[in-house]
């Protein structure tokens, strides 16, 4: 059996299904809310009805978005341009569209009578949605038996960062080097002076005893 049918195969532990139910729960009471605000909205002039509602499906996208983030490790956090470009911007460009009359593309984007037309709606769940997963995607599971590695592109500052240490690292052992063969050579030239003076005193000693 490989990794991957281990990772298929496993279950949600307590935690999990916790969090899993919990998570659940939230989506679900967020429509109900959802659907009082609606009815609240009724009252409220056309723009601010369309305004309220949107904030409701950016909301909600929002939710979403962390009650589908359920799992181990740590969050990778990152910051995607091109999920701000693709998802975020063109999703709040529809939203402020859909309420500027003056804007480009406004009749096709605006609802009528303080409601939110399919696209607005789905464009405030993205925008929701995307908001967060701009900084923060996905979790990180390092493998118990991997190596911690770091690769580094060729070029630029992260090679100039690596050149520096290895700089570094080999003046310290350049210098760690001369400080071992220094303390050697003071040892040698002690081990020397104490011999020399160990063979005087046999000398004297062995002439005391002649005389």
């Amino acid at each position: 059996m490989n990794k991957l049918e281990v990772l298929i195969l496993k279950k949600p532990d307590k935690r999990e299904t916790i969090n899993l139910f919990f998570s659940a729960f939230l989506i679900i009471a967020f429509i109900v809310c959802a659907h009082f605000f609606t009815q609240f909205t009724a009252n409220l002039d056309a723009t601010l009805a369309t305004v309220v509602n949107m904030l409701i499906y950016v909301v909600f996208g929002l939710l979403v978005f962390y009650a589908t983030r359920v799992g181990d490790g740590k969050p990778v956090k990152r910051f995607s341009v091109v999920t701000l470009l693709v998802m975020v911007l063109p999703a709040l460009y529809i939203l402020i569209a859909s309420v500027a009359k003056f804007m480009p593309l406004n009749n096709i984007f605006a609802g009528t009578a303080g409601s939110v037309s399919v696209i607005t709606a789905l464009a405030a769940v993205a925008l929701g949605y995307g908001i967060p997963y701009t900084f923060v995607s996905g979790f990180e599971m390092a493998p118990e038996d991997a190596e911690e590695t770091t690769e580094v592109l060729e070029g630029g500052v992260e090679a100039d960062v690596l050149d520096a240490a290895e700089e570094k690292a080999e003046e310290a052992a350049e210098e760690a080097a001369e400080e071992v063969s220094e303390a050697a050579e003071e040892a040698a030239e002690e081990v020397s002076e104490a011999a020399e003076e160990a063979t005087e005193e046999v000398k004297d000693d062995a002439e005391e005893s002649a005389e």
